[in-house]
């Protein structure tokens, strides 16, 4: 007979490491070319004009310019617009997003 009660095991107290996955880049910011813009597992965003895939399905930008977010066929899809044709949201810049809309 024991003298001293034996402890049990527990199934807790480990975890992962941190994987730092998501968006690294909100729309509307100026990111330069080789910029990170996403870093997933599988292609939950997809790469639009600009924007290249990595083995690791990370997104990145081929060139200088601001992100913007959109949907394609229903998946998020990532473009880069040049700096030399900036983007203006009607919400938060109305009088340049006016000022610069495209004649329709």
């Amino acid at each position: 007979m024991a003298h001293k009660k034996g402890s049990g095991s527990t199934k807790n107290g480990r975890d992962s490491n941190p994987k730092y996955l998501g968006v690294k880049v909100g729309h509307a910011k100026l990111v330069s070319a080789g910029s990170i813009l996403v870093r997933q597992r599988g292609s939950k965003f997809d790469p639009g004009m600009y924007v290249a895939r990595a083995k690791d399905f990370s997104l990145f930008a081929l060139i200088d310019g601001y992100v913007q977010f959109a949907y394609r066929r229903g998946k998020p899809t990532i473009h880069i617009h040049p700096i030399s044709h900036p983007i203006s949201h009607p919400i938060s810049h109305p009088l340049h997003a006016q000022s610069h809309s495209s004649p329709s």
